[in-house]
């Protein structure tokens, strides 16, 4: 099987039954040490007990599917590993996510940190996936997921700022160690609360209210685990709109994603209020949802059903709203990514805030304008803007996925992750995954200028 070079988010089938993920990274004087591990996790993401996570101190699952075969020094790179039998894996086991951990510094301060998998019967690299780091003491580098008979790995890349002990808790693990320090608050921070005050909620319906809530204790628990606790931003929500999303609006997927993202500007928003895009061949602005105008907005601009209004829609192209609508009748069916994008950028240049802009993208593939694409981003990379791309299930996102991997950049200003369905992913997995690398950018762009220190 010929090796895949993986970015975040991507996944692929393991046809081996024994594999191996080894976390590598190469020698540096005075770095820190590190420590790869495995959590046996359920189909709710939760180990079943103790004895799930297998790590330097509890090198062997009681089932004997999972392994920690500790470290190779190599001279110039440090290798460790951990092996997992996917055939002896117990049938309540969903899922091995395949983590590391830093002792004495932080996963930025090793270089050349990559993760393979191998298979063990032929010896062969089945994947291998380069971890971006910088203030991160703990990462989950992958996965290893069960989708229908099969087996699958999926690279994640997701990084927390609480250490072993944190991944572990987060999990459903007890440690017997030490509490670990509370997250560094900036002085600008300190007085904002957790928890985001209520900005309208109280109108909203009963299920739609109680829903919001849990997802905003969700956003700041994200949040605080990658070290941003009482961050404030504004949020931008950029929503394909091209043909191939039919169904997905279709089905309330959107709408649904629609919904989760309000959490997020929710906590993240002084006054709660999301900034929509929606974009096929153009693009255009929608109105600004506003957290108690949730039902009635979604309603307006996000049909879904598959009723007669919802087919004349989509033959009129009023996609994202009443009929009557005419700003949206023309927005046509094909993608182009590199005009919102220059929409949005436009938008933060003549309206500055306080606060810098988080950027949550949703697109499903078809991405073609590859170089049009990569220069305005380049060029945003000295705005005060972090781009979080999101795929929906299709393919080939182009440029978007590889970005984590160009140079030249004045800050690294973009994540990408897909998920092959998304209203499977649970709003904990989903919130971790679109937050990670957001902090990270806060305290590299104030490092170079981008945001004042």
């Amino acid at each position: 099987m010929t090796s895949t070079f993986m970015v975040p988010g991507a996944n692929i089938q393991v046809a081996a039954s024994v594999v191996r993920a080894e976390l590598a990274w190469k020698t540096a004087d005075d770095g820190p040490d590190a420590d790869a591990s495995a959590l046996l996790l359920t189909e709710d993401r939760r180990v079943r007990d103790d004895d799930d996570l297998v790590f330097y101190n509890q090198p062997r699952h009681a089932s004997g599917a999972v392994r920690h075969l500790g470290k190779r020094d190599g001279g110039d790179a440090v290798t460790d590993t951990v092996e997992v039998d996917l055939t002896a894996l117990e049938p309540d086991v969903a899922r091995v996510a395949l983590c590391a951990s830093a002792d004495g510094g932080t996963f930025g301060e090793l270089p050349g940190l990559r993760m393979r998998l191998l298979d063990v019967q032929t010896g062969a690299e089945l994947a291998l996936f380069d971890m971006a780091a910088t203030t991160e003491t703990a990462f989950i580098g992958g996965e290893l997921y069960r989708r229908g008979e099969e087996w699958k790995f999926r690279a994640v890349g997701q990084g927390f700022a609480s250490g072993l002990a944190g991944l572990a808790t987060d999990f459903g693990i007890s440690v017997a160690e030490e509490p670990e320090p509370e997250p560094v608050v900036t002085s600008k921070d300190a007085s904002i609360p957790s928890q985001a005050e209520s900005q309208g909620e109280e109108s909203l319906p009963v299920d739609i209210r109680k829903r919001l809530d849990l997802r905003k204790r969700q956003v700041a628990v994200s949040l605080t685990k990658h070290g941003a606790q009482g961050a404030r931003a504004r949020v931008v929500l950029a929503l394909d709109a091209s043909g191939s999303m039919t169904t997905l609006y279709r089905d309330g997927v959107v709408a649904d994603v629609v919904e989760r993202m309000a959490a997020v500007a929710a906590q993240l928003e002084d006054d709660g209020t999301l900034q929509v895009w929606a974009f096929a061949t153009e693009s255009t602005r929608l109105p600004d949802l506003r957290i108690s105008e949730l039902p009635d907005w979604l309603q307006t601009h996000v049909p879904s059903g598959r009723g007669a209004q919802f087919k004349r829609l989509v033959k009129r192209r009023g996609f994202f709203g009443r009929e009557g609508r005419e700003e949206l009748q023309d927005i046509g069916w094909e993608n182009d990514e590199q005009k919102v994008i220059a929409q949005v950028r436009a938008h933060v240049r003549e309206n500055p805030a306080a606060v810098p802009t988080l950027v949550l993208f949703f697109s499903d593939g078809g991405v073609y304008k590859d170089a049009q694409i990569e220069r305005e981003l380049r060029e945003a990379a000295k705005e005060p803007v972090f781009w979080q791309f999101v795929g929906l299930g299709q393919s080939n996102y182009g440029v978007l996925e590889r970005f984590d991997t160009l140079t030249g950049r004045h800050v690294d200003n973009t994540g990408f992750f897909a998920v092959d369905d998304i209203a499977q992913v649970s709003d904990e997995e989903l919130y971790d995954r679109l937050l990670s690398q957001f902090p990270s950018w806060l305290t590299a762009a104030r490092a170079a200028g981008v945001l004042p220190a």
